[in-house]
This record gives structure tokens, sequence and C-alpha cells, in this order.
């Protein structure tokens, strides 16, 4: 027989393994002649593995080739019944070949042989019957030998991974038994580190599971309480874990924990608020803000006013008893508020409230208000003592841990106030309480700070929310601000481009608010420092910064807006700046650097042309009376001077598109990239990034529409980063 003789072949020459073709061509002998004119030959082929190692070897790739042609690539190869009857022999003959594998895997000492026999099992898994994994030695070699903390992490990192894929039901099941499995292995292995590694991953999986916990109260109570257990535990990495799996619940099964739930006498948060002191003694001071914004989030979901309030003074009582401790000192001897631990406390507190602050959002006044006041004395403390360091040791002072600590206490209370008057719901109540003692105390400090890195950019950005939040209730304010901080920080930041990042871009978000809720406010500071505005937004239009250059582009268009609406103001800024701002408009229209704003610099060009086209602007712009005349002669030899090399009719076909497309931005822009290709095609200039927006714009719109589709399709989107309104 031609079957026989391949494996009479295959004994003369052990090393036949290596000729990978011959092998290849055996396999498909074998589909032919197997099982009809060789029954036997599962059976001869395990007998003969046992006489010598390397031509088990070789039987071991071509059990893995068999198994391959017959289960995984037959469709098309053979016929359905020919395919199921090998099938059908493959699997009633399997247990000889298990028992081989296993016979290996016991006695053989050989690497290469024992990786090949693993390599043969992989090909067999997709279709070996179950037992022959879960009734065997092979699931506890598997667990035992295969066993590494790497391995269980990618393990229920894929588990979580696909919760949602599955109909409740399902998943309830499935949970049950990956939960059941992973406490077994917990019981099974020694050592505290396994044991620790093995339930930080059991509260990973059980916390991306939202949907049952909600449908489960008692086991969602168990795992909260083994979760506040991790958070006495030491190994490393464990009280992250149980602190962030605390805060992901917390999400989304707040309602949960403030509602009397069948079978308990109190909501559990009464539970929770009662023994906070012994959850968090052992948790770092990171972490404990983690647990204090988790319980801000249970406390939020509290519909009722009084009882929520109640529950608040509650949650708040530890940091709250630090707090009044220290001020109660400062109040006899402020020099309290020098030392580093006190400070440092005081830092700690603070960034405890703001969690609070997000978690809780306009319910958190309760607590505002009973430290805003020593709160903003604190702040006016802090910077005094900052100022004093630095005019006794110079700007050097400022790297010294106990200046940062009171910086720190500076920049937290700033983030506070400012969280929570963009989550607040009362714009009068937060005017008439919180606003004039915080512009007393953080405005005049900011403007009297002589050096500047010691003045808080969060000074900028506070005022920014203020601003978007109470928009035209803020305007009788905006001149006071605008004195403070206006002309002191753009000495900071006119220099250059990159000093002082931060003060950079919430100066111009600042300005931006002030633009579009407060426009009135502009109109009534003196002409000298409404010029010090211009000056500053095309400043940041011209920004190597995108997004300050983007925000300088979007002011200026806003503010073209607002003083049309003003006709008198209006007049006398066009006769000011109208060519002015056009000047500069173009100088960045036709930078290489700036080619990503094309779209904002079309609609503002657009929009001026159309000013002139339609008569708006009644003053004269200059010497010809006709301002339409004027302003082609003036872009006209603007572009001349700017690029010699262009003839007089392309630059008259140039500015005639200008006014003739200035109704239709689309259309104006590709007239302003035609333009700009002309130049580029004589300098020999890349225009690629010409179609920059276009191509995030793509980038933009595909993205949206990848996130729309994972949306629908259940369970490829991590449940913590679905919309709250498609989860509890």
């Amino acid at each position: 027989k031609v079957a026989q003789e391949v494996l009479n072949t295959l004994k003369e020459h052990p090393d036949a393994w290596t000729r990978v073709d011959t092998i290849l061509e055996y396999s498909q002998i074998l589909k032919r002649e197997w099982p009809k004119n060789w029954e036997s030959f599962i059976g001869d082929i395990v007998g003969a593995s046992k006489t010598n190692e390397s031509l088990c070897q070789n039987n071991m790739v071509i059990l893995q080739l068999l198994s391959e042609e017959v289960f995984d690539f037959s469709s098309g190869q053979m016929t359905q019944t020919k395919a199921k009857h090998l099938k059908d022999t493959m699997c009633s003959e399997f247990s000889q070949v298990f028992h081989l594998c296993q016979f290996v895997m016991d006695n053989s000492p050989n690497v290469p042989l024992v990786a090949a026999t693993l390599e043969t099992l992989l090909r067999f898994l997709n279709w070996i019957p179950l037992g022959y994994i879960f009734e065997t030695k092979l699931i506890t070699t598997l667990i035992f030998n295969e066993w590494s903390w790497k391995n269980l992490n990618t393990l229920c990192w894929a588990i979580g991974s696909i919760s949602g894929a599955m109909h409740e039901e399902d998943e309830k099941r499935f949970l049950v038994t990956v939960i059941k499995e992973l406490l077994g292995l917990c019981e099974q292995k020694k050592g505290k580190d396994n044991k620790a590694i093995i339930a930080s991953n059991i509260m990973y999986v059980v916390g991306q599971y939202p949907r049952f916990l909600r449908a489960h109260w008692k086991f969602l109570k168990t795992v909260v309480n083994k979760l506040f257990e991790f958070m006495h535990e030491t190994h490393d990495g464990v009280q992250d874990m149980a602190c962030d799996t605390f805060i992901k619940i917390a999400l989304k099964c707040r309602r949960h924990f403030v509602t009397t739930q069948v079978g308990e006498t109190l909501p559990f948060i009464e539970e929770i608020l009662s023994t906070i002191s012994g959850i968090i003694c052992d948790l770092q001071t990171q972490q404990v803000h983690t647990f204090y914004e988790a319980v801000g989030y249970m406390i939020s979901a509290q519909v009722d006013d009084i009882g929520q309030k109640e529950r608040i003074e509650r949650y708040m009582l530890l940091p709250n008893r630090v707090w009044d401790d220290i001020i109660s000192q400062a109040s006899k001897n402020v020099d309290i508020l020098k030392d580093p631990e006190a400070v440092k406390q005081l830092g700690s507190i603070l960034k405890t409230n703001v969690r609070a602050c997000k978690a809780l959002g306009h319910p958190y006044v309760i607590q505002l208000g009973r430290i805003y006041l020593d709160m903003l004395n604190v702040y006016k403390v802090m910077s005094e003592n900052i100022s004093a360091a630095i005019a006794l040791n110079g700007e050097g002072v400022t790297n010294q841990p106990l200046i940062k600590s009171m910086r720190v206490v500076k920049r937290e209370t700033l983030k506070l106030i400012s969280d929570w008057i963009s989550r607040s719901n009362d714009h009068q109540m937060v005017l008439e309480n919180f606003i004039p003692p915080l512009l007393d105390a953080v405005l005049l400090d900011y403007q009297k700070t002589n050096v500047p890195c010691a003045r808080e950019s969060e000074v900028l950005s506070a005022m920014a929310t203020i601003v978007n939040k109470l928009e035209g209730h803020i305007t009788s304010e905006v001149p006071k601000i605008f004195d403070a901080v206006f002309e002191c920080t753009l000495e900071m930041i006119n220099k250059d481009f990159e000093e002082f990042p931060e003060h950079r871009t919430n100066f111009f978000l600042l300005l931006q608010a002030v633009n579009i809720h407060c426009f009135p406010a502009f109109l009534s500071i003196p002409p000298a420092q409404f010029k010090l505005v211009l000056d500053s937004i095309i400043w940041a239009f011209k920004h190597t910064m995108r997004n300050v250059a983007d925000t300088g582009l979007a002011i200026l268009y806003q503010l073209l807006q607002n003083i049309e609406q003003h006709e008198q103001a209006a007049q006398s800024f066009y006769q000011t700046y109208f060519t002015e701002i056009l000047q500069h408009i173009f100088s960045v229209v036709t930078d290489t650097s700036h080619s990503a704003g094309l779209t904002m610099h079309a609609t503002i060009l657009a929009y001026m042309f159309t000013l002139v086209e339609l008569g708006r602007i009644l003053v004269p712009l200059g010497g010809i009376p006709d301002n339409r005349v004027y302003v082609q002669e003036f872009v006209a030899s603007l572009l001349k001077a700017a690029f010699p090399h262009l003839t007089d009719n392309q630059i008259k076909i140039t500015v005639q598109g200008l006014f003739n497309l200035d109704q239709d931005i689309p259309a104006f822009k590709e007239h302003l990239r035609d333009f700009l290709v002309q130049i580029r095609e004589y300098t020999g200039e890349d225009d690629s990034d010409l179609y920059l927006e276009e191509r995030e714009s793509a980038l933009r719109t595909a993205q949206e529409e990848k996130r729309r589709q994972q949306m629908a399709v259940p369970g490829i989107i991590n449940p913590h980063e679905m919309p709250e309104e498609m989860q509890d």
C-alpha cells in the first residue's frame, strides 16, 4: 500500500520532519487513503511514535496537518459526505492521539517535541470534545503549568472587554461561571501575592458588568464590601484596583445605594457614611480623593433635598474636622499657614472638595458655603506668604516644596470655585453671594504679583468660566476683571509665542467668553484699552499654537458680528481698524504655517467684503469716497507688494473673485485656495497642506461614523464609556 510506505519512509528517515514539502504530500495521500484503505492508520502512527522521539515529532506535524486539512480547509476541497466521514473517524479515534500527547507531556524532556505536541493540541482544540480538556489532567496542566499573572490579567481583560455583547440571561450565566472559577482558583493558589492578583482580577471583571450588578443587589453589596476589604490590602496595585472599581460601580449603579433595597432596613449609603473613617484609613491620599468622588456620585442620585443636604454634611465630616482645626489654629496664629504639614493638609482637603464638587454638582453649594470665606482668606494669606518669600529670596524660591504646596492651595481653591460655578444652576445666588468676595481676593492678588511666574493661570480660566456661566449678568464686573488681569497678562505673553502657554491659552479663552457674552463691556472700556484688546486678538490668530490661533480667529469673527449690531460704535471701529484687520488676515492666509485655518480665514474675509459690498460701512475707509473701489485697490496693492511675481491680471481676477463670491463661502474658500496654489507653484512649495482641513474633517466624520456603528453593536463599547442615558 502507498500509505503504508509513507510510515516506513518516515521510520527510515527520522529527520524527515525538516522536509515540509514532503510531509505536505503525505498528508494529501492520507486524505485519500484513510480510513477506507488504511483503517489502522491512527493506531499505527501512535504506536510508531512511542519508539523514536524524532519520529514522534514528525508524526505530530502529520497529525497537525491532517487536522487542518479535515477540519479547517475541507470546505471546497472535498465533498461534504467525505469531509463528514473523515471528521467522524477522527473524533472516534482521537482518544489514542490524546493519550499520545499526554504521554509525551508526562514523559519527554525533549523541548522541541513537547513544543510540537502542544502545537498539535492547539490545532485540535477547536473540534475535540470538551471532556478532553475539562475532564482530564489537561486543564490542570494549563492552569498550573501555564499559570502567570500576565496570563490571568490578559484573560480577565478579555472577559471584561465583551461586556454587553451577550443577552442578559446568557451574560448572567457566563459571569457566574467566570466568578465561580476565579474564586476556585483563588482558593487553590498559595501565596498572598497570587491571591491578591486573582482577587483584583475578580473585581475588575465584576466592575465591567454594571448591568448584572444593577439586577442583583445582594451580589452588588457583597462586591462593594469586598472592595472595602481590598482597600486595606497592601499588595502593590490592589488598593488602586479597589478604588477604581468602586468609582466605576458608583457611577453606573449610583441610585441603588441611596434607595432602600428589598431585605434592607436602610439605604446602603448610610452604612458607608457611618464607616468612612474605617474604610479609608489605609488608603493613600490620591485614593482617598477617588473614594470621595465615588461616594459623591451616590449622594448625587438622591432626589430628596433635605436628606441629601444631611448626607453631604456627614460625607464631608472628616475633611471638615481637619479643616476647622487648621483654621482655628490660624485664627490664633497665622504663621501656622507657613507650616509645611498644615499647608500640605489644606491642599489635600481642597482636592477632596474638588472631587466631591465634581460628583455632586450644584448641591455641593452647602459644603462650599461652609468653607468659602475661610478658603478665600487662606488664599490671600498664601499669596502674601509667596510674595514675601520671593521678595526676600528671589524667584528661585518658587521651586521650594513649601512654596509649591502653597501654590497648590491657591490653584485648588480656584479650581474648586470654577468647577462649582460651572455646575451651578442659580445665577443670582452665585452673582450676589460668591462673586464679590472672589473678585476681591483673587484679582488684586493677580495684579500686584510682581513676578509673572508666580501668577496663577487658573485665575484666567476661573474668570472665563464665570463669564461663560453667568453670561450677561456679569457684564458690569468685566471692566474690573480687565483692569486686574488684562495688561499684566498681555505683557507676559506678547514677547514671544512660547512662554507661559497656560496663561496664553486661558487669556484668550477669557477674551472669547467676554466677546460672546458681555460684548457691551468692550464698548465701555477706554479706546487705548480697546486697542490693546484688538492687538491681542490679532496676536492670537497669528500664533503658532494652533488652539490659540483658532481661538483668535473665532474671537475676531464674533467681534465683527457683534460690532455690526452697534451702529455708532461700528462706524468708528471700521474707520480705525478695518483695513488693518484686512492686512493682518491676508498675512496669515498666505503663511504656510496657518493653512489649517483656511475655512475661518475665508469666512472672515467674505464677511468683511460683504460689509463693503452691501454698503454697511458708511464712513470712508481711505482717500476715495467709494469704499468698494478703495478696498479693491488696497487689497490689490497689498498682494502686489507681497507677491511681485504675480501679473496685474492675476491680481485683478483674484480681487474681483473675492467680491463676487463673498456670499458663497465654500466657493470663496476655493477661490482663495486657487490663489494660494498659484503662489506655491511659483515658489515650488508643496501645496498639499492647503487641503489639511478637508482631510481632518474626513477623519473626524469617519471616527464619528465608526463610533455610531460601535454604539449600535452590544459589547463593542466599554460599559463605562456608554452615555448615561443608555445605562442606569
